[in-house]
């Protein structure tokens, strides 16, 4: 089963170089790209890793490998070529960019005397 949030072929073949290489030793791997499609399901639909859909494998490997690759430092390096991606001709300056957002103001608490 194919879910939106999935990697396509071209993201793909950009992120996995980037990834940790798996130990020589061991048991049988779970596969990086199914994996990879498991966690960034639940990071953009907000699911909690126990609901995480069968067709990702199991939750318990996705949380392990999110945070594995999190401390050998896999995820600016995807974070930096997948924005490289978006500019080829490189003439974006990502110093200048910024990100904009919605504020709503919070709801005013009564003052209460101390």
């Amino acid at each position: 089963m194919h879910f939106a949030t999935d990697l396509t072929d071209a993201q793909w073949s950009i992120v996995a170089p980037l990834l940790p290489r798996p130990a020589a030793t061991g048991r049988p791997r779970a596969d990086d790209r199914r994996t990879l499609n498991g966690i960034l399901h639940v990071l953009r639909t907000g699911c909690r890793w126990r609901d995480l859909p069968r067709e990702y494998g199991a939750a318990t490997t996705c949380w392990r490998r999110l945070q594995r690759w999190q401390a050998e430092g896999a995820w600016p390096r995807i974070w930096r070529a997948t924005l490289g991606s978006l500019d080829p001709t490189h003439r974006q300056v990502w110093a200048d960019a910024l990100l904009e957002g919605a504020f709503v103001p919070g709801k005013k608490a009564e003052r209460r005397a101390a």
